[in-house]
This record gives structure tokens, sequence and C-alpha cells, in this order.
């Protein structure tokens, strides 16, 4: 196992014997998915779009996931005032801008609060990063139009641009701060026909920026995906099925395993 393979493995370890309380504002769909993934992993989910919970949550909370999925008026203004909190107490977030590109709303808001409020990580597919970065993607839905090797420039261009980490989705993931290319391979042709899987990933994110810095933070998220996709996918052969063998190798994860995923 090589430095990079160590520092994943051991930031995983450390998640998991922190059980960090993750704070999410996230999207009405995933929401018991998300938190289920969370609880599997050894993290402790919270979910919670109340402004006046924000002060007192974000002072017992390691970290913050911000999930754009279903946006309402309400919902804007309250990540808005969870991002300002969290950049006042420390507490270190990542964004999901989901469907960026799809509407002018989603994209306003995503670039909005990136921004101003500069976000450890933002993880997306590759139609979404590249929206972000300023390419004229055409955005189904939520999923990508775009593969994820078309986004790299995007993605190390958003990284620079805002001094973040940005984590692309996809057959292979990749992860930069704009300098350095983390790739992460694995998971399953199932994952795309789960709902939340995407969310997810930021979900288990949130858990890894509690304890690691964020280049490393995302690729570990990554990292777990891939490893409890793949073994999933070999204990299940349709989507139903799988959702459940998913989460049930999420609690079993082999950290070896999953540390083994990542590549320079």
């Amino acid at each position: 196992m090589n430095t990079l393979q160590n520092e994943i493995l051991k930031a995983i370890t450390d998640m998991k014997a922190k059980s960090p309380l993750v704070h999410n504002i996230t999207n009405y769909v995933v929401m018991q998915i998300t938190a289920n993934a969370l609880l599997a992993v050894g993290a402790s989910p919270v979910m919670t779009f109340e402004k006046e919970e924000f002060e007192d949550m974000l002072s017992i909370a390691s970290s913050l996931v911000v999930n754009i999925g279903t946006l309402t008026k309400t919902s804007i203004e309250a990540m808005h005032k969870a991002c300002e909190i969290a950049n006042k107490k420390n507490v270190p977030f990542v964004l999901d801008p989901v469907g960026a590109g799809a509407t002018k709303l989603r994209t306003k808001t995503a670039i909005d609060i990136i921004k101003n409020y500069n976000p450890k990580v933002v993880r997306g597919n590759a139609s979404e990063i590249m929206v972000l970065a300023g390419e004229s993607i055409k955005t189904k839905g939520v999923d990508s139009s775009a593969n994820v090797n078309m986004a790299l420039e995007s993605g190390k261009y958003l990284a620079k641009e805002y001094n973040t980490v940005v984590s692309i989705s996809g057959e292979t993931d990749i992860i930069t701060d704009g300098n350095k290319v983390l790739y992460v391979s694995g998971g399953s042709p199932l994952m795309p026909v789960n709902t939340g899987m995407g969310c997810t990933s930021t979900a288990i994110t949130g858990a890894m920026i509690a304890v690691a810095e964020p280049l490393i933070a995302a690729a570990s998220a990554m990292c777990i995906m891939a490893s409890a996709g793949e073994k999933a996918s070999k204990k299940a052969d349709a989507p139903a099925s799988f959702a459940v063998a998913f989460v049930d190798e999420l609690y079993k994860l082999d950290i070896d395993d999953a540390s083994k995923r990542v590549s320079l």
C-alpha cells in the first residue's frame, strides 16, 4: 500500500473512530437514503432545515452538507444562513450542486454559495462541474450528459478559482485541488439506476471532511462508494436489491479494499 492509500486508510479509520455529527441540508428525495448511509459508515447524521436551529446545531456538528436537489425559496435562504454560520464557526462544508445547468435558479444558487462561502469540497457529476466552470452543457434533469474526463479541466479551473476541492463522479471518479489529480475506480453499473447515489457520495464526503483535509476527504468518500458499490453488485443484479446490499456493504466496509481504489 502506497503513501496515498495509507492516508485514505487513516482518514476512514479516523472517521469511524470519531463518528462525526454531520448536519445535512439535503433534498427530500434522498433524505432517508443518505441518513442510512451515514449511519452505516459510522457517522451521525442530523437533518434540519430550520434556520433558528442552525446556531446551536453548528456549534456541535463536525461538518455541514448542502445539497440543492429540491430547491425552494425557503431552502435557499436556509442554505445561505447555514453556510454563513458554518464559516463563522469554522465548520467545514461540502456543496452538491444537483442539477446545475438544468435551470437558471439551480445554477445561480450553486455559484452564489461557492463564491460567498468557500465550500471545502464541491462534489457533482461532469455536467454540473462544467456548468459551474462556465461551460455550456445540457443537463438532463440531474443526470450528466458529459463524461468525467471532459470535466477534468473544468474541475481544475473551479478548484483554483475558488480555492476548493472538486470531486467529479463517473465510471472513474476524479478529485482535484487544481494541481493534484486523484482517480478512484470501482463501483457498479447499478449505481446510476439508484436514486441518491451521488447525494450519498456527498453525504459521506461530509463525514470525511470532519477528520481529513479536503483532497483526502473527498477521495476517501469516493473510495468508500467504489468499494461498497462493487461488492454490492456481486450480491444483487437489479436496482432494488442492490440498494439494500449497498447499505449493507457500507456497514461491513473493507477499509483496506476501499483505500486501494485510489491512484494518482
